[in-house]
């Protein structure tokens, strides 16, 4: 007796359906292990500081003002990053910070008011960027050596300027952004300046021609000039960026300090430098990344802030973040040699 056959099978081909992951899941296989850990750090140093001085480091104004501070260094450090990213470097972004502070409130600048002071800023800012990227893109300098003598320039520059003295502003426009009553929904415009900065330059860099090309750059320069990339205008462009972000930040200092003075920045590029590569931008180039810097940024300000609530030493501080500098470095290139 012969068994009914059953009748043949097709494959539709379709893959059966699965249940999407969890969202916290996808969100957790996105996010940088580094980004996590430098979150990680930041909250051990507000737990130190709000046991250590609960009552001052946790005050709403103490919060404030170490926003505001890591403000004026923060926006010189996203031009920084661009620069390293590409492979290149910029020890004269704090001696342009200083010139065009002190060049901004000169007593002539002053009496073009508000408008007169920013754009004085910004232009002096680009000015020495352009000088910077001309050396090093078309002059053929190593970036090291071209901004040395920026660096050596500016300053000398700016204490001509002043003659080593205070410019006080007296622009009221401008003093006026500093006090609390411009602050928004408890937020200093310094703060928020830095906010638009951090999202343009994260844009930048990771949505858009120009930064697939920084990467590029500082990945193999001559890979990116045989895939049709002009490696000297781009360098050009991100010197140009670096004193924009300069200019920037030396308006942001004026609004803080009410002042001019040619020691403005003093070590601006020690700070920047050393928040890009902890935040695991590749002092190589290659790679960058704005989040990581700005992180950086805020856990140098926060050691900042709490070093000087508990009256510790200067040279302490520095031991401090020379230390974590180099334990950055050597995970860097622990991660490079693993992958």
């Amino acid at each position: 007796m012969t068994q009914p056959v059953s009748p043949p099978r097709y494959d539709s081909g379709k893959v059966p359906a699965t249940a999407p992951p969890p969202a916290w899941r996808t969100l957790v296989a996105r996010a940088d292990v580094r980004t996590l850990s430098l979150l990680g750090v930041l909250a051990v140093l507000i737990v130190i500081g709000g046991v250590t001085k609960p009552d001052e480091f946790l005050d709403t104004r103490n919060l404030q003002l170490v926003l505001t501070q890591a403000s004026v260094i923060g926006v010189v450090t996203v031009g920084m990053t661009f620069v390293i990213t590409s492979g290149g470097i910029d020890l004269s972004v704090g001696a342009i910070v200083a010139l065009a502070s002190v060049w901004a409130t000169t007593v002539a600048t002053q009496e073009y008011g508000f408008a007169g002071i920013l754009f004085t800023a910004v232009a002096v800012g680009v000015g020495c960027g352009l000088v910077n990227g001309l050396l090093v893109a078309y002059g053929g300098m190593v970036p090291f050596i071209a901004t040395l003598a920026m660096l050596a320039s500016a300053r000398g520059l700016a204490l001509q300027i002043t003659d080593g003295r205070t410019q006080i502003v007296t622009v009221d426009s401008v003093l006026s952004l500093g006090e609390r009553d411009a602050y928004v929904l408890g937020v200093p415009p310094l703060v928020l300046v830095f906010a638009v900065v951090t999202v343009i330059g994260w844009f930048v860099l990771n949505r858009t021609t120009f930064g697939r090309r920084t990467v590029a750059v500082g990945g193999n320069a001559e890979a990116a000039r045989l895939a049709g990339i002009d490696v000297r205008r781009q360098r050009l462009y991100l010197y140009l960026l670096s004193g924009l972000c300069c200019g920037i930040a030396a308006f942001l200092l004026i609004i803080l300090a009410g002042s001019g003075q040619n020691t403005n920045g003093n070590l601006y590029e020690l700070d920047a430098i050393a928040a890009a590569i902890i935040g695991g931008t590749l002092l190589s180039g290659g790679r960058g990344t704005i989040t990581g810097s700005v992180l950086g940024v805020l856990i140098f300000t926060t050691i900042t802030d709490i070093f000087a609530l508990n009256n510790l030493q200067s040279d302490v501080q520095q031991i401090a973040k020379g230390a974590i500098i180099v334990a950055a470095v050597l995970v860097q290139r622990r991660t490079a040699s693993t992958t």
